[in-house]
């Protein structure tokens, strides 16, 4: 038994590794000193240097950015659980019939390509009075965010038994007492893989603040790390310390919140 669990720990770091070797790439690219050609392996020298970070901090209002960031994912990454699950449960309640149109509408909806609402998207924002505000960001979170993520819920909820439902039923609860006391816990780890989805959907987003934001203190950090891009056009160690800044906080918060969604899974 010992030596299986050995083997698994093994293979386990050797995964762990093999992701992590890009990440340690790109620390050494950023800490490579100026003027000189990036690495082309992982290398460690003396002559490594910290300049590079503080040079981001120079050139553009990368703390600004990273807030703007943050209370984004915060505020949609929570509406994007809780409309996507509110449409999977629906759907799982539908008769069959029903729930065929339905899932045949979502993966049609899922194929239209994003370039295809950028004009739409921007005339309503302009009607709503949305236009340069925080909300052009979170908006999609309002309709799930990605009917993708609306059917990970419904199959989730499907796969539930409807006796379960029918129990909740007998015992006064209503639609929403079924779905937060019933389907939602049984749905946890399906959950988890949305809102980790979501987070680096909203994380990475660089085509709606570029499109539905004017002014500079609203812009996030993919608008940044293209900023440093156009003011050091060759300055790749600069390029690549703004880029591991931007990587590091959803890295050491999902290590931060890894024993937590370990609890939520089992």
């Amino acid at each position: 038994m010992s030596f299986r669990m050995n083997w698994r720990v093994l293979l386990r770091l050797l995964v762990t590794a093999v992701f992590l070797l890009p990440f340690l790439w790109l620390l050494t690219a950023a800490l490579h000193p100026v003027g000189r050609p990036l690495p082309t392996s992982l290398t460690f020298s003396l002559d490594m240097t910290l300049e590079n970070f503080g040079r981001v901090w120079q050139l553009v209002p990368f703390g600004r950015f990273t807030l703007n960031s943050l209370l984004v994912v915060l505020l949609a990454v929570p509406l994007t659980l809780v409309t996507s699950s509110w449409a999977g449960f629906g759907m799982a309640q539908l008769p069959k019939t029903s729930q065929r149109r339905w899932i045949v509408l979502s993966l049609a909806v899922l194929m239209v390509p994003g370039v295809a609402l950028w004009a739409s998207r921007f005339l309503l924002y302009r009607t709503l009075g949305w236009y340069d505000s925080i909300l052009v960001l979170i908006a999609p979170a309002l309709m799930g965010s990605s009917p993708f993520f609306v059917l990970m819920f419904y199959r989730a909820f499907r796969r539930i038994p409807t006796a379960i439902y029918e129990a909740a039923q007998l015992d006064s609860a209503g639609v929403l007492a079924s779905w937060w006391h019933v389907g939602l816990p049984i749905a946890r780890p399906t959950a988890i893989g949305v809102a980790l989805l979501s987070f680096v959907l909203y994380w990475g987003d660089f085509v709606s603040p570029l499109l539905y934001l004017r002014s500079q203190s609203l812009y996030t950090l993919p608008v940044a790390l293209r900023l440093l891009q156009q003011l050091a056009t060759s300055d790749w160690p600069l390029l690549m310390a703004g880029a591991f800044m931007a990587t590091i906080i959803p890295v050491a918060l999902f290590l931060l919140l890894q024993p937590y969604f370990a609890r939520l899974g089992h």
